[in-house]
């Protein structure tokens, strides 16, 4: 019952491994792209789970104590809570940390260098446009692939020329 609560190595040694793998996965995750968070198939779900269990003896040094967890989950929360802070009151680490939207269809036509930058084909984007429910390219003035990975969509407000 004493090893539940009594640090198996310091507390700081805790917060500075906390604070260094979140930080870590964080920017690993934004590696990955935003697709891989926003339209997230079996194989990256898969490894979202697995990144848990990867990270978990480098975050607690071998401290199984329930003292030391707690203090893991608060130090994590805290990461969380002061980057929410840090990127609601700065644009450079907005970019840095949640990302930017591209656009991937401006004016009707396809942005390959912006589909090639989110690792994204045009048979994937096709893919996504049909689950909202369009077929047409010609219909949408804009699709931006937003930083959480979701996709925007703006359609013209007047037919395109070959079907007038």
């Amino acid at each position: 019952m004493a090893s539940l609560m009594h640090f198996e190595i310091s507390p700081l040694s805790l917060v500075i491994r906390a604070t260094v793998v979140y930080l870590s996965v964080v920017v690993l995750l934004r590696l990955g792209g935003k697709k891989q968070l926003g339209q997230m198939g079996p194989t990256e779900f898969v490894a979202v789970l697995l990144i848990s269990n990867a990270v978990q003896n480098a975050m607690n040094g071998g401290d199984n104590s329930l003292i030391g967890g707690l203090l893991l989950a608060a130090t994590l929360i805290m990461l969380s809570t002061i980057i929410s802070a840090v990127t609601y009151r700065s644009k450079f680490f907005t970019a840095i940390f949640e990302g930017t939207p591209t656009i991937l269809i401006h004016h009707g036509k396809l942005v390959p260098k912006n589909l090639a930058r989110e690792r994204l084909d045009e048979n994937e984007l096709r893919t996504l446009l049909r689950k909202q429910g369009i077929h047409d390219l010609s219909l949408i003035e804009t699709a931006i692939l937003e930083s959480d990975g979701t996709l925007t969509l703006t359609k013209k407000t007047h037919a395109p020329d070959d079907a007038r």
